[in-house]
């Protein structure tokens, strides 16, 4: 293990000595381990809650602005796009100037681009600040990892990562919960403008709580081209995959292609240049370590299932139950619940027994999970909907614990940035592919059996041009009704949207299943991080 010492920034000269693992913070507040876990949750907890609360809030935002239905979707899809195009290098930033500066700028600079969306009045305006948002958030979120590795002992990081992870969990869930309840009761700028005083506590708490910690051989440098090549193949990647769907350009078309292809060539370009430069933005050496690489499919693979298969939950929920947004987020909060439950038990766990066994059973109760969603029908009761809701949340508390681990524990002190944002990173766009990539198992599902389903039900025949419309409206559950349709050709109508839906969900939730078993596969490859006690010895400016 490379030996580590922290750079003197308060005028006493030279570099502090590195303390031993079971070292303790100085006495006073700053610096102590469990307040800045509570610091940088409440800033975590903003990114993780709006990249779900503010699906709930697009209708309204819709009507109020008057926008079409694609720049709505440019108001999730930008913040996601800036999101995973910047996680790497805004964690090289607080690689090089520090964490905690890191990520008190992304803090202020997201709670400032929330009020900022708040107060405009057009989409344009919307979609700007949502971008600045996923960028602000890109520093702040592997800044709060590597301010977790170098303040927690070793034995500890286990469980301070296992919090960080329920609250991103619950966030992420409590999202169209919380969303749902503002829309409803104020209005859909509520939605932004509740993260002001989120993050005026973390900056607050920031400033009187947050010590530095740079690794004495941190970088010095900046691979600009590597972070433009880098930058350019997940943007490439990201767009593709944003724009693959068969309600846009579909997977076969020759842009999809071309901007797959390009993500190709940038990241092999990437490579090769990251064997030639001094100070690359990512030495290629990291991937040398099995369990950091296995950590990275593995958080790939995880977010394809968890992200792909909630995604139709969520239509399955609204559209076929005809549940309201509160009431589809209560349904969701075993999964919450078990979350918020398992990720510090897997945290101790995991630092008992290492991550292999953890990660493994994970994994298996997630395909698990996968596979009991697979059998819902339209007409499930909520306690058995609940069952697998809450094997999901317990299978995916030691996944999201100790896949962070592995990756950070596994990387060097002066890469801790870097590798909170392969984290990030992996977690985003596998989500990306997850939604993309069940979505076309979605589609494929829907367009083989909506025709047979059809005539079955004696419903009049389709032109070309409805059967398409039709297809649309049933990938998310809604019944293509005609105004003024006959109460009785109207049930029927549904009846078919609603099994057709249900058909396409079940096959997408096996490839999640399938995905799932993979990932146990993986899980076997991993093991406890090498440079975990780094963090822990870094003394304290």
């Amino acid at each position: 293990m490379t030996s580590q010492t922290t750079i003197d920034t308060t005028g006493s000269g030279g570099d502090a000595p590195a303390a031993p693992s079971d070292a303790t913070p100085g006495k006073g507040l700053r610096g102590h381990p469990w307040l800045t876990l509570i610091t940088v949750a409440v800033g975590v907890m903003m990114v993780a809650l709006d990249g779900t609360i503010v699906a709930i809030a697009n209708p309204a935002i819709q009507k109020d602005l008057g926008a079409t239905f694609a720049e709505v979707q440019w108001i999730t899809n930008g913040y996601f796009l800036a999101l995973a195009v910047s996680l790497i290098t805004a964690g090289k930033l607080g690689d090089r100037f520090g964490h905690r500066q890191t990520f008190l700028i992304g803090v202020v600079g997201f709670a400032a681009a929330s009020g900022a969306i708040g107060l405009s009045d057009s989409i344009a305006l919307v979609v700007t600040f949502r971008v600045l948002q996923g960028l602000f958030g890109a520093l702040l979120m592997p800044a709060a990892l590597g301010l977790l590795r170098a303040t927690f002992p070793a034995e500890k990081l286990n469980m301070a990562i296992g919090i960080w992870g329920m609250v991103i969990g619950a966030s992420t869930a409590g999202g169209p919960i919380l969303g749902g309840v503002l829309v409803e009761h104020v209005n859909w700028q509520s939605v932004f403008f509740i993260n002001v005083p989120v993050g005026v506590l973390a900056v607050v708490l920031g400033v009187w709580i947050l010590l530095d910690h740079r690794a004495e051989n941190a970088p010095r440098s900046f691979d600009l081209l590597g972070i433009a090549l880098l930058s350019t193949a997940v943007f490439c990647l990201v767009w593709a995959l944003i724009k693959a769907p068969p309600s846009e350009w579909g997977w076969g078309d020759v842009k999809t292609l071309s901007f797959l292809g390009a993500s190709v060539l940038c990241f092999a370009v990437f490579a090769f240049w990251e064997t030639k430069v001094k100070e690359p933005l990512i030495p290629l050496a990291l991937f040398r370590s099995v369990a950091l690489s296995a950590g990275v499919v593995l958080m790939v693979l995880m977010a394809i299932a968890f992200m792909g298969g909630l995604f139709f939950v969520t239509f399955y929920l609204q559209n076929v139950h005809g549940m309201s947004p509160i009431d589809a987020g209560l349904h969701l909060l075993p999964l919450t619940g078990m979350m918020i439950v398992g990720s510090p038990l897997a945290g101790a766990m995991i630092t008992k027994v290492g991550p292999r066994i953890p990660l493994a059973g994970g994994m298996a109760l997630t395909a698990i999970a996968m596979y009991g969603m697979s059998t819902l029908e339209t007409d499930t009761g909520s306690g058995i909907m609940s069952l697998w809701f809450a094997l999901l949340g317990l299978g995916l508390a030691p996944v999201m614990v100790g896949a962070t681990e592995v990756i950070v524990g596994n990387a060097p002190m002066e890469l801790s940035g870097v590798a909170g944002g392969l984290q990030q990173a992996a977690m985003q766009i596998g989500g990306s592919l997850g939604t993309a990539v069940l979505g076309a198992v979605m589609a494929s599902k829907v367009n083989s059996d909506l025709a047979g389903n059809w005539e079955k039900a004696g419903l009049p025949p389709l032109t070309p041009e409805q059967q398409h419309q039709a297809s649309e409206a049933v990938q998310v559950g809604v019944p293509p009704l005609a105004p003024g349709t006959p109460d009785a050709i109207a049930a029927k109508i549904t009846g078919v949207a609603h099994d057709t839906f249900i058909s396409g969900m079940s096959a997408a939730s096996l490839v999640a299943a399938g995905v799932a078993v993979v990932a146990v596969l993986v899980a076997f490859l991993t093991k406890r991080g090498e440079n975990a006690g780094a963090g822990a010895g870094a003394a304290h400016i």
